[in-house]
């Protein structure tokens, strides 16, 4: 393996905030910025599922609306699940390299399981049945059973398994590095002086199409809308290769070239402006005008499929180049309020969903659109989950797990 510098102090998800005595050379704020903003983003995906019907979430409010007054949604969902828990992952990939160099693998995975298995299972034997059989009051046994009853039948069944909600990504995102550490272990790191260069144009091309390929030949056995044990293993083709590239990037120490780079900015714009148009061409070419017509998008052999696994990786490779590229020209430099936002934004992805829950309920009764009611929920459950976050991290024991 090539000698590059040190890996950068990038965290991710569950990790604390880099060394003060870490250097800014080593450090890369933008990283941690925008983190923050992807968390920011799935609180707000999570809110337009409540209103749109569109995706997978613990509660719809509304009634549900035509396929053509769902499309804005369908649009801006579809855009951001094309890149955003991709990019966690690839960040993941490059804070891991760094951080199983430093400790080797034991370390490195006792670390993982603190950080990552830990919340996991406090998300799994706590959150997920407050909101299921508290907030939202869902029974699953005859007659009228107490809630101590309906909590010891979750808890031992296999429906604890799937009650990880949002830490599905925690929990792969720990499988990954059980994989990194175990292959370390008998594969120890190798020293060369060679350093690969960063991807060119050509590299991320074929990088997008061989996404789109293996995403399609995905969804022939597991299509959009199905799910093993609340992961969806319709969308892990990119998930596991951004994670690779992560570790690729940060052994060859190349991310601070490509995300400086004009081809990145270039697949910036080319992700927010093509990848709507070449999305609503699809579905223009292809139509939506039965359901098995829109069940034909999610996967099998068909043309369908096909287009929309190659307008998801295509427009999710630049939409990610673009957000690294802007975020470390624009947001590079460290404030008090960027500091505050990132120190909490994990516990805020763990506390979401309950907060979210308890708000939707609460604002039924305003007759408002559904458009009025994400922005709404958004915002308050941005503000009471940041609220929520502070409160816990100033509890001891918790401070380090969230």
């Amino acid at each position: 393996m090539p000698v590059n510098p040190p890996s950068p102090q990038i965290r991710t998800v569950g990790d604390v905030p880099a060394a003060a005595a870490a250097s800014r050379e080593t450090r890369w704020v933008w990283a941690d910025n925008v983190r923050t903003a992807i968390i920011l983003l799935v609180v707000n995906i999570h809110c337009c599922v409540t209103y749109s019907y569109v995706g997978s979430w613990y509660v719809n409010d509304g009634p549900e609306r035509s396929l053509t007054a769902k499309l804005p949604f369908i649009l801006w969902e579809f855009h951001l699940q094309a890149f955003f828990m991709g990019l966690l992952f690839f960040l993941a990939g490059i804070f891991a390299d760094g951080a199983i160099r430093r400790r080797g693998p034991g370390l490195f995975l006792r670390e993982r399981l603190l950080r990552l298995g830990l919340p996991s299972l406090l998300y799994m034997v706590f959150l997920q049945p407050l909101i299921v059989y508290g907030l939202l009051a869902h029974s699953t046994l005859p007659g009228d059973p107490t809630r101590l009853a309906l909590y010891v039948r979750y808890l031992t069944t296999t429906r604890v398994l799937r009650g990880n909600g949002p830490m599905w990504f925690a929990l792969a995102l720990l499988f990954f590095s059980a994989v990194l550490a175990l292959w370390r272990s008998f594969s120890p790191l190798k020293t060369t002086h060679l350093s690969p260069p960063a991807p060119g144009v050509g590299g991320l091309l074929a990088f997008a199409a061989g996404l789109a390929l293996a995403t399609t030949v995905t969804r022939v056995f597991f299509p959009i809308e199905t799910n093993f044990y609340n992961f969806q293993l319709c969308f892990f083709p990119q998930y596991i290769a951004a994670f690779v590239v992560g570790l690729a990037a940060a052994k060859g120490g190349w991310v601070r070239e490509l995300v400086a780079s004009r081809r990145a900015r270039l697949a910036g714009w080319l992700g927010l402006i093509g990848g709507p148009l070449a999305f609503l061409l699809l579905i223009f070419l292809g139509g939506t005008t039965a359901d098995h017509g829109v069940k034909l998008y999610f996967g099998g052999w068909n043309l369908r499929a096909l287009g929309l696994a190659v307008c998801e990786q295509f427009a999710g490779l630049g939409l990610a180049l673009g957000m690294m590229a802007w975020f470390q020209r624009s947001f590079n430099r460290e404030n008090p309020v960027a500091r505050w936002l990132s120190a909490r934004s994990f516990a805020v992805y763990v506390l979401h969903p309950p907060i979210l829950v308890g708000l939707t309920l609460c604002f039924r009764p305003i007759p408002i659109g559904p458009c009025l009611h994400v922005v709404l929920l958004t915002l308050t459950g941005l503000g009471l989950s940041f609220a929520v976050a502070d409160v816990i991290k100033r509890v001891p024991g918790l401070r380090r797990t969230l």
